[in-house]
Parts: C-alpha cells; sequence; structure tokens
C-alpha cells in the first residue's frame, strides 16, 4: 500500500479502532502503516480538532492521540502545513462541490500529495478526487 492522506474524522476513528471508520478504509490506512508508508495528516485537522472540542462535539482525547502520534517517531502519521502550494491546489476543489473550507484544505492536500484521501464525506467523494472508504 502506497502514502495516503487521511481526514479528519478517518484519523480519529483509525487511532480510536471505532467501528465508525469502514472496512475498506481500515484496512488502506493498515496498509500504509505496515508498508511504512506514511498517512498524511493536514495542519487544519487539528485546527478542527480544537474547534470541535470547544463546541462539546469531539472528546480532549481525540486530540490527544493524534498529537501523541504525530509526535512519535515511529508513527507513520505525518503533518502536512499548509503552505503555498497547498493554497494553490485549494482553487482546483470547488467551493460548490466542498463548501467547507477545513474540508477543501484536506482535499487539496491530497490533490497536492497526488496520493488518495481517505474520507467519508460525501462531497470530498464527490469532488474530483481518488479517495478511499
Amino acid at each position: 500500500m502506497k502514502a495516503l492522506v487521511s481526514d479528519t474524522h478517518s484519523a480519529i476513528w483509525f487511532l480510536a479502532k471505532s467501528s465508525n471508520i469502514s472496512s475498506v478504509a481500515r484496512q488502506a490506512l493498515r496498509g500504509a502503516t505496515d508498508a511504512g508508508e506514511p498517512i498524511y495528516v493536514s495542519a487544519i485537522t487539528l485546527v478542527e480538532m480544537a474547534y470541535l472540542i470547544e463546541k462539546g462535539r469531539l472528546p480532549e482525547q481525540d486530540l490527544t492521540d493524534l498529537l501523541n502520534e504525530l509526535q512519535n517517531p515511529s508513527s507513520n502519521f505525518e503533518l502536512v502545513p499548509i503552505d503555498l502550494a497547498i493554497t494553490r491546489a485549494l482553487r482546483q476543489v470547488s467551493r460548490n462541490d466542498v463548501p467547507d473550507m477545513p474540508d477543501r484544505i484536506i482535499a487539496a492536500t491530497a490533490l497536492y500529495l497526488n496520493l488518495p484521501l481517505v474520507t467519508r464525506d460525501n462531497k470530498i467523494r464527490a469532488a474530483n478526487l481518488t479517495t478511499i472508504w
């Protein structure tokens, strides 16, 4: 399995071993991990998680788990900053198709890296991207 980009909920559910993640998505993420390939996470994921925690929609532990994974040198999870290249790729993800800005940034990250995006989001999956769910 090659490298992947994970959206916010896919990363959370994979790390938590939640039944919310599809078996195909779990296998893809596990395959990347087993092959030593990176699982990229956009920096906007951390911002989105902090926001969801503040709104009471996500437990603090989910952010702690992802932060620990990102800081673990033996982990396959890698943080991708929002930079000029991602900003340029964002313009290729239509706001009409993917109206939520964090989702557009995550999609643009996958587009820029030319990697599949693991996501359950129907709007992202309907956009012109390679997705896994």
